[in-house]
This record gives C-alpha cells, structure tokens and sequence, in this order.
C-alpha cells in the first residue's frame, strides 16, 4: 500500500473522529497558595473543542491526497 493512501485514511479517519467527538478534555493540578512548606492546589478540568471546520478540512485533504497518490 502506498504512503499517500496510508496518510490519506489517517486524515480522514481523525477528521470522522473530530466530527464525531467535537472534542476532548483533561484534568490538571494547579497550585492556588503555598505559603510555607503548605500548598493547596485544585484540579480543574479543562476543554479542548475541536472545530467542525478543521475536522471537514482533513477529510477533504485524505480524499485529495488518495485521489493524488492513486493517480501516480
């Protein structure tokens, strides 16, 4: 199989999961005060969207890049 067809299904296949998910999210620590040897921190949950128009932007290009790889 060749690379462009390989990169090709990639592109499409996480521009298929961008429009599914529209997103993701994480926790992190964060320190809030430290006085001392005492910290208080806080876990905040934090997200990321993924935008509609990048996800149909790389299925396009998956389609245009095994469309230009089949062509060679």
């Amino acid at each position: 199989m060749k690379l462009s067809v390989i990169v090709g299904v990639l592109l499409i296949a996480l521009g298929a999961v961008g429009l599914v998910y529209k997103g993701f999210s994480y926790e992190s620590r964060e320190t809030v005060a430290k006085i001392g040897p005492i910290e208080a921190t806080a876990e905040t949950t934090k997200e990321v969207p993924i935008p509609e128009v990048l996800s149909i932007v790389a299925i396009v290009v998956g389609i245009g890049v095994i469309a230009i790889g089949a062509r060679k």
